[in-house]
């Protein structure tokens, strides 16, 4: 059990040692194009009064803020209440995921030095996140999407200097810091269900709180934040038979 913001640090130190084990099961068919290779990153930090902001005008009251405890009465014991992740949601525009909850991440660049440079290269880009203030603790295996394409490397970071957020306008239109422990709420988790050429995908999903605008985090992202709850020791007994209807 992780009773302080440290022992969830030291957990996932000790995951990303031990090496974690992704069952990725795609949710779609293979895109026609070139096969691209790109990587996220999974930051993990402590709540404080650091803001995030989402790209509405100021005069829009709709920026998600950090320094906020999770709902009263929701929070596990699995899990610190002041432990937070960093989440986007994805322009409309975009032709890839569009308008779904993500990591920040993206393609690799001929100057970027490993993986974790391509995370922290793009997570800065769509956040405006100073890269010098995560600590990278360690990659997960990686993953092939094929509705995108992409060939994907998680990579772990913890947020040793948090630093000011906000969307890019371009890729992101709103940055999130969600506190793990309502993620972990057994409220909060269920099944995404996905209907797609005649099938039905079915895989982890969580529903964000009303402040964040209930919306579902599913697909890739849904499914390296249960595998990590789940390889972490964090999850609590939930109901997979709450169902929750998503759009591709």
């Amino acid at each position: 059990m992780s009773t302080s913001v440290a022992d969830a640090q030291r957990d996932l130190r000790d995951l990303l040692a031990r090496g974690v084990e992704l069952d990725f099961r795609p949710q779609g068919d293979l895109i026609d194009r070139p096969l691209r290779r790109s990587a996220v990153l999974i930051l993990f930090g402590a709540l404080d009064d650091v803001p995030a902001r989402t790209a509405a005008p100021a005069s829009t009251p709709r920026a998600m803020s950090a320094g906020v405890a999770p709902t009263p009465g929701s929070a596990p014991e699995s899990a610190p209440p002041d432990l937070d992740v960093l989440l986007t949601l994805r322009a409309d525009r975009m032709r890839h995921h569009a308008g779904q909850i993500a990591f920040p991440g993206g393609g690799v660049e001929p100057e970027d030095d490993g993986r974790a440079a391509t995370a922290l290269r793009e997570a800065a880009e769509e956040t405006g996140l100073d890269p010098t203030g995560v600590e990278i603790i360690g990659c997960l295996p990686e993953a092939h999407i094929p509705v995108s394409n992409n060939l994907v490397t998680p990579v772990v970071g913890w947020w040793c200097r948090p630093s000011e957020v906000a969307a890019d306008r371009s890729e992101s239109v709103e940055v999130f810091r969600v506190p793990v422990a309502e993620l972990l709420d057994p409220r909060a988790r269920g099944t995404s269900v996905l209907r797609r050429g005649g099938l039905v995908h079915r895989g982890a999903a969580f529903e964000l709180g009303p402040r964040f605008g209930g919306r579902i985090v599913w697909g890739f992202t849904g499914i390296l934040l249960a595998t990590l709850f789940d390889q972490l020791g964090w999850s609590r007994p939930w109901d997979p038979m709450q169902e929750f209807a998503v759009d591709p």
